[in-house]
């Protein structure tokens, strides 16, 4: 987390400014993405910010990013409430990466998210997880028997051509008419202005009677770690 902040006004109590967000209320407990590079993956992980507001979710977002991710989206994902944290890059053994795809040689740094904890607490324990929060677009074609569309809560737009801010329906069953409902389904959240991160009252309240409060300190407090030496790799999520 960000170092405390405090900000003392005159006649008022001090006022202790220690969360990213609001939304910050569960514990150890949190929701965790990944994002690498300095492409449009960006807008994947707002749409998902604002998708777990939506649903009113009782636990945040944290989003682990490698070195390339750049100042700009660092603050878009900042601004949507989101906690940053800057990880160090894993990579393959030098010769595992000969034929291996530059995005899967990036999907190595994920290790960072595991720290093997769950592959050692889940060694002998194997429970899927069932389609209503995890539907692998594919389904759709290739068991639709197993799909009850209207059920499910969380989608993996993992299918080639099926990124919502990339689509153009010209990919393989892309014309799809319930591709494009989930489509245009992301993307009346991803618009949704009053989905975007609100700030807490406390502070609105300090910056509209005074002014006194300063957020830059703790901006910067979630986005400034230590840097370390990486490859540019292609943008990813």
């Amino acid at each position: 987390m960000a170092p405390e902040l405090t900000q003392t006004m005159p006649a008022k109590s001090t006022v202790m400014i220690t969360k990213p967000s609001p939304q910050i209320h569960g514990g150890d407990r949190a929701y965790v993405t990944f994002l690498a590079g300095n492409g449009d993956y960006v807008k994947g992980v707002v749409g998902l910010a604002k998708g777990l507001r939506k649903v009113n979710s009782a636990y945040p977002l944290v989003v682990a990013i490698l070195p390339d991710v750049p100042e700009e989206h660092r603050r878009i994902l900042v601004e949507q409430g989101c906690i940053v944290r800057e990880i160090e890059p894993v990579y393959p053994p030098e010769n595992q990466t000969q034929f291996a795809m530059a995005y899967y040689v990036i999907n190595y740094s994920k290790l960072r998210i595991w720290k093997d904890f769950l592959n050692m607490y889940f060694k002998k324990i194997y429970k899927p997880i069932p389609l209503v929060y995890n539907l692998v677009l594919a389904m759709l074609w290739r068991h639709p028997e197993n799909v009850e569309l209207d059920k499910v809560k969380v989608v993996h737009y993992c299918a080639a051509g099926s990124k919502p801010w990339r689509y153009t329906g010209k990919e393989a069953n892309m014309e799809r008419e319930d591709i494009k409902m989930l489509v245009n389904k992301w993307w009346e959240i991803y618009n949704d202005d009053s989905l975007d991160y609100k700030k807490s009252v406390a502070v609105a309240d300090l910056e509209r009677e005074s002014g006194l409060v300063n957020l830059k300190p703790f901006i910067t407090a979630l986005t400034e770690v230590e840097r370390v030496k990486y490859v540019t790799a292609p943008s990813a999520a």
